[in-house]
C-alpha cells in the first residue's frame, strides 16, 4: 500500500518567485549531498563510470524530494529574499 504525505509546499498556490526559490534550495541540497559522499562508489563493487556519472539523478531527486517536504528553510528565506510577498 502507498501511503500518500502531503507536502507543505503542494497546499501553497502555485508562484513562480516561490518556485523559483525552490529550484535553488534544490540545487543548494543536491550539492551539498554529493559533497557529503551520498552517491559515491563504495568498495571493490561500485558501479563504476556509470554510478559515477548517474549519481547526480539520484541527488537531485532526494534533493527534490526533501524540499517538497519542507527542506531546511530556504525557500521561504529565498522567497522573501527575492522581494515575494505572502
Amino acid at each position: 500500500m502507498i501511503s500518500t504525505v502531503s507536502s507543505p509546499l503542494a497546499s501553497r498556490p502555485a508562484d513562480p518567485l516561490r518556485e523559483k526559490a525552490a529550484q535553488l534550495e534544490t540545487a543548494f541540497l543536491s550539492q551539498m549531498l554529493g559533497e557529503a559522499g551520498l552517491g559515491a562508489a563504495s568498495g571493490t563493487f561500485g558501479g563504476g563510470a556509470g554510478e559515477a556519472q548517474f549519481a547526480s539523478f539520484l541527488r537531485d531527486e532526494q534533493a527534490r524530494a526533501m524540499v517538497d517536504h519542507g527542506g531546511i528553510g530556504l525557500t521561504e528565506s529565498l522567497f522573501r529574499a527575492m522581494g515575494g510577498k505572502e
